[in-house]
């Protein structure tokens, strides 16, 4: 009954999220999401419904490294990511937490894409 409730809840913070964020081909929408093993992100053009760029942790590259869903593997990715973002083209994106609170490895995540150079 409990794990209901906060799934119902969560879904709830994105369908807020999502009404207030979305990606355009200038400027996609990255999209992180932390499952209990793996982290996922992509770029996403909401106007077109497409995904620009895509990596996950399970990435061949990454998945020598053994990241994990922690605080060093969302720097790691977050890294990885801006990198491949900028040899898609995409400068500036617009951050979509899925419902996560903006705090340990999704805030983690956002500074070091920052910090490699994406805008958001």
């Amino acid at each position: 009954m409990n794990t209901i409730r906060k799934a119902s809840l969560l879904q709830k913070r994105r369908w807020r999220i999502r009404k207030k964020v979305t990606g355009t081909a200038l400027r996609p929408r990255l999209a992180v999401k932390f499952s209990g093993k793996h982290i996922y992100a992509q770029a996403v053009n909401d106007e077109l419904g497409t995904t620009l760029v895509f990596l996950s942790s399970l990435d061949a590259d990454l998945r020598a490294k053994k990241l994990s869903a922690n605080i060093s593997g969302a720097k790691s990715l977050g890294e990885a990511f801006a990198a491949k973002a900028k040899a898609a083209g995409i400068e500036s994106v617009v951050f979509d937490r899925s419902g996560a609170p903006y705090h340990g490895k999704v805030k983690v995540f956002a500074e070091a894409a920052r910090a490699s150079g994406l805008n958001f």
